[in-house]
């Protein structure tokens, strides 16, 4: 399962600093995820799970595998890129292969670093950044609508509504596409289309008294630079310094979070004896199968049967055998649609 975020956003804006801090998150062996290999440019991140935590403490159970999301540092845009504007192509192919947008938008001022506009303005650089993103879906669906032989009523019938978007200079996601109609352009790849998260990037002073603009989208606020300093210290430190900025967790620590919900995951777990305790991530609505296949690509086709407890039940009895003796685990079938917080153990024939 692909669960890739691309980092986008001007030159300058701070994506290489926010990178290098996501960095300092990057599980240590991407081999225990289905991750195996790991880009220059690309970072496999944990996400934070307090669920994760309490299981491995009430379990005994050491050894923790968190899930995980990768993150692509993708080069800055610049006006123009749609028509190959600082090898604009080559950075806007490169979104289209990630599952989701984290665009990255510059709030901090530095006399070092200049601002490619050369002042601070964050609603025009979403709109700059966003005008080149559907310039590109348009001169995509315009090409297919005019090359594509024999092209089927249907999918010229959601091009030409999602064009009609582009035309007005909205996102092609403000088309409200249905499943059936995104279907039948998903071969696309569109830009406009893929999810997107918008976070601010402040100056370290100024990320707890900031209020957003109210031309502004929703926005996630944070301090690159300040996330890659917290980074550093250590976890006393960390904690002292955090308790003196009124944050109960890093900021980053919050954009990972959200980053997983954009992708409309869930989170599953399960327990391998008393050696290790994995956090799995879903797309929300799977079936266990899709679970099963997760874990290990065979298991889907060899599962006999699972069996599946809530998390917090699994913390109350405090072991997977009392959990049985009690009758707490539900044997469940291959039509169950795994729940956020599920614990399962999945059974498959030798």
């Amino acid at each position: 399962m692909s669960l890739s975020i691309g980092i986008v956003g001007l030159p300058n804006s701070g994506k290489s600093t926010l990178f290098n801090a996501l960095l300092k998150r990057q599980i240590a062996d991407v081999a225990e995820y289905p991750f195996t290999t790991v880009e220059p440019n690309t970072g496999v991140v944990e996400v934070a799970d307090d669920r994760l935590d309490q299981l491995s403490k009430v379990l005994k159970i050491g050894k923790k595998v968190p899930a995980a999301v990768k993150f692509y540092d993708i080069a800055g845009l610049i006006k123009g890129a749609h028509e190959g504007e600082g090898l604009g192509n080559k950075f806007l192919a490169q979104i289209r292969q990630v599952d989701a947008i984290l665009h990255l938008v510059r709030g901090f001022h530095s006399e070092n670093i200049p601002h490619v506009a050369g002042r601070i303005d964050p609603v025009h650089d979403i709109n700059t950044i966003n005008l080149e993103l559907t310039l590109a879906d348009f001169e995509l669906i315009s090409k297919q609508i005019k090359e594509e032989k024999q092209i089927e009523a249907k999918r010229e019938k959601v091009l030409k509504k999602v064009l009609k978007v582009l035309e007005s200079g909205k996102l092609a996601s403000e088309a409200k596409l249905n499943s059936e109609e995104e279907e039948l352009v998903r071969d696309l790849n569109l830009l406009t289309l893929k999810p997107m998260l918008y976070a601010l990037n402040l100056d370290e002073s100024a990320v707890s008294g900031f209020s957003a603009a109210p031309d502004l989208p929703p926005i996630i606020l944070l301090s690159a630079k300040l996330e890659a300093e917290i980074n550093e210290l250590g976890k006393k430190e960390r904690q002292e310094y955090l308790k003196q900025l009124g944050l109960k967790e890093p900021l980053l620590d919050r954009l990972i979070k959200e980053c997983f919900k954009l992708l409309r995951l869930i989170t599953f777990f399960t327990v391998k004896g008393d050696k290790q305790i994995q956090a799995w991530p879903l797309k929300k609505g799977e079936f266990v199968l899709g679970a099963a296949e997760m874990i290990h690509t065979d298991f889907a086709e060899k599962i006999i049967k699972a069996e599946v407890i809530n998390w917090e039940d699994l913390v109350k009895v405090k072991s997977w055998v009392k959990a049985k003796e009690q009758g707490k685990l539900k044997l469940i079938g291959k039509d169950y649609v795994v729940k956020n917080g599920d614990v399962i153990e999945i059974h498959v024939a030798k």
